[in-house]
């Protein structure tokens, strides 16, 4: 009760709807209205550009949408059945060490970089050193078995493609992860996944922020993909470190999920082996879903700095790979 005369402030809550009960259904809602929208408007979309736009943005949603569902539930899960100090006790206790130790364990996540976002923000708000969790982050979608197998398949006969992604990527995601342990800043990183009391409250309020950046980036990856000419990428195949540098923005544009970008790569025959890798390196690391993703949880300030430091890394592990192994 307050005192006569005075003004009471109503809670942030007062007056809205309870956001578990509204999230989950406006989060589906989004999903068929994206897929009977493509199905009821495709007769009508007669300019071939586009019906591509289209069809690469509901690709784009639809493909990733199970990957990061399944990443919003392990981190809610984290959140909610982990005890506090079970991560600070399995890693190492040297920030140094935990950062390999984090990239390494990547390599058990059958998710693509959709699902690595609310998992490392979870790690976070658990007590995991920020540079390891940023280090399992980037790895987890490029050296998982489930993208390991998909580059093999897409790659018969050249394990060593699988090889140079696995260390490329690995090589990448440790780089900067003790780079950040080196030279980053609290205030950089702004974890804005807030912990609910419940796993179920927790993953219905991320999951609709994560979804709500997916859609943002799969926007501008499709709008991308159809204004860049194909003829452009022909042209360049030619020049060995410029076809590095075109495949890594190639990646960051179409912004392609981990488990399929192999099948991608393999498809683009005019350019070399270390382009291509790169392509599949740079992809599950710095793309413009990611980025948006990336920028929503963390903050822009975090972005800004971590994206042209990954991508820089992403590059040069890729061509030092590719001139060794390949």
């Amino acid at each position: 009760m307050s005192a006569p005369g005075t003004l009471e402030i109503p809670p942030d809550e007062w007056g809205r709807p309870h956001p578990g009960k509204q999230v989950p259904w406006l989060f589906l809602g989004i999903v068929v209205a994206l897929l009977v929208g493509r199905l009821l408007l495709a007769p009508y979309l007669t300019d071939p550009g586009l019906r591509t736009w289209a069809t690469i943005f509901v690709a784009i949603c639809v493909q990733a949408l199970p990957f990061l569902v399944f990443g919003v539930a392990m981190s809610a899960a984290i959140a909610a059945f982990v005890p506090e100090g079970f991560w600070t006790r399995a890693l190492p206790r040297r920030p140094a060490v935990a950062v390999p130790v984090a990239g390494l364990a990547g390599a058990v996540l059958p998710g693509c970089e959709c699902a690595s976002v609310p998992v490392a923000s979870g790690l976070i708000k658990r007590g995991v050193t920020p540079a390891a969790a940023l280090a399992f982050l980037l790895s987890s979608p490029a050296i998982n078995p489930v993208v390991l197998v998909a580059t093999a398949v897409a790659f018969p006969g050249q394990p060593m493609m699988v090889l140079a992604r696995f260390a490329a990527s690995l090589v990448a995601a440790v780089g900067v992860g003790w780079l950040w342990l080196r030279f980053g800043k609290s205030e950089w990183l702004r974890n804005r996944s807030h912990h609910h009391g419940s796993f179920l409250e927790a993953m219905r309020h991320d999951l609709l922020h994560a979804g709500g950046f997916l859609i943002v980036g799969g926007l501008a990856a499709a709008t991308l993909n159809v204004v860049v000419p194909r003829e452009w990428l022909t042209a360049v195949a030619d020049v060995p470190w410029l076809s590095v540098l075109v495949l890594a923005a190639l990646a960051v544009l179409l912004s392609i999920c981990s488990e399929a970008d192999a099948f991608v790569a393999a498809s683009l025959s005019a350019f070399s082996p270390t382009a291509k890798l790169t392509f599949m390196v740079v992809g599950p690391m710095v793309d413009l879903k990611l980025i948006a993703l990336q920028a929503g949880t963390f903050g822009r300030a975090f972005a800004v700095r971590f994206v042209p430091v990954t991508l820089a890394f992403a590059i040069a592990a890729s061509a030092l790979a590719g001139w060794i192994l390949l």
